[in-house]
């Protein structure tokens, strides 16, 4: 028997809801709440549900505050995201506070019922419209470096020498050039880079940014 808590706050979806997930041979729902306060106070006093369907805009304390606090009390609940809000930055806020799952209100009462037994059994179950801003996030091409800003060949191997420690004169040395090209490059590494010092470089360098 999956037990299901509910914290929407309007009134006539709630109750079709927790009357639907009562009817299932497999659900039960016995405490639905219009605000996370009220939910945070039954969970004092009752057991916790295995699954707690949770809308984002409520009075007091929205949702997505609600689920940092209960996944730290309460790991085991399993929170879904029930709500008319599509915005990539509600969905990512949603999902790392600890939701499981993100469906939109107009989603059916069967399929809410199939998004809980997939929950239950491990899935993380997505309205078809917030899987795809999901995956279109995880998509974005990587902007590649502007060609004005990209190293040369030789360049690169200064800054090489710069991590490695060496003066100009030692990667002068070591690339069988003179100290002022080095110099020369150093300029046009800096200028590219948008630094202004040996260490700024060798900092860039070290995070993967060149």
């Amino acid at each position: 028997m999956i037990n299901i808590g509910i914290v929407e706050d309007n009134v006539k979806i709630r109750n079709l809801i927790q009357r639907y997930l009562d009817m299932q041979d497999n659900m039960k729902c016995k405490a639905a709440m219009d605000s996370v306060e009220e939910m945070l106070d039954y969970l004092k006093k009752y057991d916790a549900p295995d699954v707690l369907l949770m809308d984002i805009q409520l009075p007091g304390m929205s949702g997505i505050e609600g689920i940092t606090i209960i996944k730290k009390e309460y790991p085991d609940i399993e929170i879904l995201m029930l709500t008319v809000y599509h915005d990539s930055h509600k969905i990512f806020d949603s999902l790392m506070a600890g939701a499981s799952g993100y469906l939109l209100k107009h989603t059916s009462l069967p399929e809410i019922k199939e998004a809980i037994e997939d929950l239950k059994s491990g899935g993380a179950p997505m309205s078809p419209q917030i899987a795809r801003k999901v995956i279109q996030h995880f998509n974005k091409p990587v902007p590649d470096i502007k060609p004005e800003n990209e190293l040369t060949p030789r360049e690169q191997d200064i800054v090489n020498g710069l991590v490695d420690g060496l003066s100009y004169k030692m990667i002068a040395d070591r690339y069988d050039i003179s100290i002022d090209t080095v110099r020369a490059h150093i300029r046009n590494i800096y200028k590219k880079l948008h630094v202004n010092s040996k260490a700024e470089v060798i900092a860039k360098s070290l995070r993967g940014e060149i």
